[in-house]
């Protein structure tokens, strides 16, 4: 039997000895290069029975994809092992995401009897480091960065136990002979001869910032209620205002941060541990600096033996954030480590453990009784590399390279993608360094040669150079908005057609504009634009991004106001004679290029409620636009039209900035203002959607693009689409931002390769 799937590093080989000796076979089974191969004899019963319950009874941590068999003749040896891995063939082992510590793990480190009592890097079969140790397959220790720890004869005598379920647990180690903590100063020098952990959470409970090498990469932390301290770490990492992420010790501990829902609690207990974004708890014991403004947090639990018995040590939450400088990745290496968080730390807790693939901490977001599955913000550890399938196979090796912000790649062979971890911003060297170790990790790891690399329209996106410079490929461009329904369209498994609503902050356009609320109607494979939001002058081009009230000036202007009169709500964040200036700017188009962006409109209205005249980070201003609405939900819409125009249906905004205008002018609350333009995008929304649907004769709308990150837009526009009997699509597997453009990149290429190998 050959069994596809996630099938390494899950306990799936110690499975399969413990149901051939159930059922009294012999024979052997190993990992190889793509996945498992076994042989049973015995009874015919008995292996109708091991061929029904291979699959049916395999471990939690497994997916069996294919089972594959063929009779062979008896050979009449006896027993059954586990025989030696093979090396050689193509690689086409799937690789398991990390997995949070089980409870049996949990237990042994809280027993002061148990040899691993307080050991911060246990692990068994049913969890651990998978993806961030892996060097190559077959998942044997040896292809690992355990490969350096030789196991002591304790834990060789697990190891070699069927009745173990530490059974051929790869990373398995102990006190004796695994990875050890050291405490040390920025410098490198160790810090004290005791304890290294007590004395970190010493540190911490003292007020102070530590560095702390995780799973796959180092966070830095704090209290979460010490003000000096979480001041301290966002004004030495250069983080203005994005919230920190916390890490409660466990479910209590969060139900005191943030009010939980059934399903938000189910995703913080979940083997894959994100940080889950919640509602932030009226008396949430947090100090102002770690989420500033912010109605939510960001909450997760520990998912390593560390991280527990450090929370358990230092008493109480802590933030959690990731281990870098705004805009770089997160550092991983320890010289690097040292190198670039030594100024921003006072200490750091390190291990000798190699990480040999960085990855963030994934970020979700509940969508309550709408959607089971949750809104990806951020998929990284705990779900990266899990291949998502094709929906039509890719004939040949692609590379798809992503777009800019929140960047991954992907790469598709046959039936699958394996979509890479969140690599970042692509914004400067050392993200692009971090993109290419990625994409070559990746490559030597699923044993895949791109011939075809796909890249964004953009010409000046890191992604798209590094595509082009790339020797002895095809590349193939994809727009940015089509990457995005087509990702959508391929997660579900479907090839389309399909009307797409596709909103976010910039995307370029084929007419060379910036693109960015777009009504595209198309499959995987090709699209039409049926028609987009009205564009508006970006003054200033790239500047307007950062200071949004740009955006509420260039709307008035083009609502019809020359020279509209600076709102109240902006006194004193700018000054008449800038605002004079802009104007100009808006009404001339110098250097203002055109854009059609739903994410420029949101920053507009978020600017005219004076709640955002600038940002400090890619969304802030709608993010907290939309917190803004509270309870007051169920405004009543403002007018946003559409009209027929020259490049299809036309979103004309106009009319309503002069009714948030108006409304603010007069004293409305920010909430019914907030309330009611969400309201109104997901009205129009809707009736356009269902306009171009009927036209095209399709009944499936997909939604997607970072501003569908919008719980309330997503709410009350899904509503209205389905009150019309439209099946609305959402990205469940992947991120609606541009997370996941590679892997709609990729599905593009596979369709676009399969139509020019058809018979015409």
């Amino acid at each position: 039997m050959r069994v596809t799937g996630t099938v390494q590093g899950v306990g799936f080989r110690p499975f399969v000895y413990r149901l051939a000796g159930d059922l009294d076979l012999t024979g052997y089974v190993l990992n190889d290069d793509r996945g498992v191969l076994l042989e049973v004899e015995g009874a015919s019963a008995a292996v109708v029975s091991f061929l029904a319950r291979l699959p049916a009874d395999a471990p939690p941590l497994a997916t069996v994809e294919q089972v594959f068999t063929e009779e062979v003749a008896p050979t009449g040896a006896p027993g059954f092992e586990i025989a030696a891995s093979r090396r050689g063939g193509t690689p086409l082992a799937l690789v398991s995401p990390d997995v949070a510590t089980c409870a049996a793990c949990l237990s042994e480190m809280a027993d002061p009897g148990d040899r691993r009592y307080r050991y911060p890097f246990t692990n068994c079969t049913d969890c651990g480091p998978r993806f961030t140790i892996v060097r190559d397959v077959p998942y044997d220790r040896p292809l690992t960065t355990m490969a350096g720890f030789e196991m002591c004869a304790l834990c060789r005598a697990e190891y070699e136990n069927p009745d173990d379920r530490r059974f051929h647990a790869q990373p398995n180690a102990c006190p004796e002979c695994g990875p050890a903590l050291r405490l040390v100063e920025p410098g490198g020098g160790a810090v004290g001869q005791g304890d290294p952990l007590a004395a970190a959470a010493e540190a911490l409970r003292g007020g102070a910032v530590l560095a702390i090498k995780g799973l796959g990469g180092y966070h830095l932390a704090c209290r979460a209620g010490h003000e000096v301290a979480s001041a301290a770490l966002r004004s030495r990492k250069h983080r203005e205002d994005k919230p920190f992420a916390l890490m409660a010790a466990d479910l209590t501990a969060a139900r005191e941060l943030v009010e939980l829902t059934g399903a938000e609690e189910a995703l913080l207990l979940g083997s894959e541990r994100p940080i889950v974004v919640a509602r932030r708890h009226p008396d949430a014991p947090v100090a102002p600096s770690v989420a500033p403004g912010s109605p939510d947090l960001g909450v997760m639990l520990p998912y390593t033996p560390l991280h527990h018995l450090l929370l358990a040590e230092a008493g109480e939450t802590l933030v959690m954030t990731s281990g870098n400088l705004s805009d770089e990745p997160i550092a991983y290496d320890d010289a690097e480590a040292l190198k670039r968080l030594g100024s921003i730390a006072d200490l750091l807790l390190v291990h000798d453990r190699p990480i040999h693939v960085r990855a963030d901490d994934s970020v979700v977001r509940s969508l309550g009784d709408l959607r089971a599955a949750p809104l990806m913000l951020r998929r990284s550890r705990g779900y990266a590399p899990a291949s998502i399938p094709l929906p039509i196979e890719a004939s040949r090796a692609v590379l798809a390279c992503g777009a800019e912000l929140k960047s991954t790649f992907s790469l598709a062979q046959g039936p699958r993608a394996w979509v890479s971890h969140h690599i970042g911003d692509l914004k400067n060297y050392e993200t692009l360094r971090s993109f290419e170790e990625g994409v070559a990790h990746f490559e030597r790891l699923f044993a895949v040669s791109p011939e075809i690399v796909v890249h964004d329209l953009h010409p000046d996106y890191l992604s798209t150079r590094y595509a082009l410079t790339r020797e002895g490929v095809e590349t193939m461009a994809v727009q940015h908005h089509h990457a995005h329904l087509a990702a959508c369209l391929a997660e579900h498994g479907e090839e389309g057609p399909a009307v797409g609503a596709i909103y976010d902050g910039t995307g370029y356009g084929e007419d060379g504009s910036v693109w960015g609320g777009e009504l595209l109607f198309g499959d995987v494979a090709s699209y039409e634009r049926a028609g987009s939001l009205a564009a508006v002058p970006m003054p200033g081009g790239e500047r307007a991004v950062l200071e949004p009230w740009r955006m509420a000036c260039s709307w008035l202007v083009a609502a019809g106001q020359d020279q509209p009169p600076m709102p109240a709500a902006l006194a004193g964040a700018v000054s008449p004679e800038r605002w004079e200036q802009v104007a100009a700017l808006a009404r001339s188009g110098f250097v203002s290029p055109s854009t059609s962006s739903m994410g420029r409109l949101f920053d507009a209205v978020s600017s005219l409620c004076g709640l955002r005249p600038t940002v400090t980070y890619e969304g802030q201003a709608a993010i907290e636009l939309e917190a803004a609405a509270g309870a007051a939900r169920e405004g009543t819409p403002y007018p946003l039209p559409l009209r027929d125009a020259e490049g299809g249906l036309e979103l004309d905004a106009r009319e309503t900035v002069r009714a948030v205008a108006r409304d603010v002018a007069q004293g409305a609350s920010t909430a019914l203002v907030s309330a009611r333009f969400h309201a109104a995008v997901a009205v129009a929304t809707a009736e356009a959607c269902t306009l171009i649907a009927a036209a095209r004769g399709t009944d499936v709308v997909v939604l997607s693009g970072g501003v569908f990150n919008n719980r309330l837009l997503v709410e009350r526009t899904v509503a209205l689409l389905e009150d019309r009997r439209l099946r609305v699509l959402l990205p469940e597997l992947l991120p609606a931002g541009d997370g996941g453009i590679s892997y709609g990149q990729a599905a593009a290429a596979a369709a676009r390769l399969a139509r020019t190998r058809s018979p015409t």
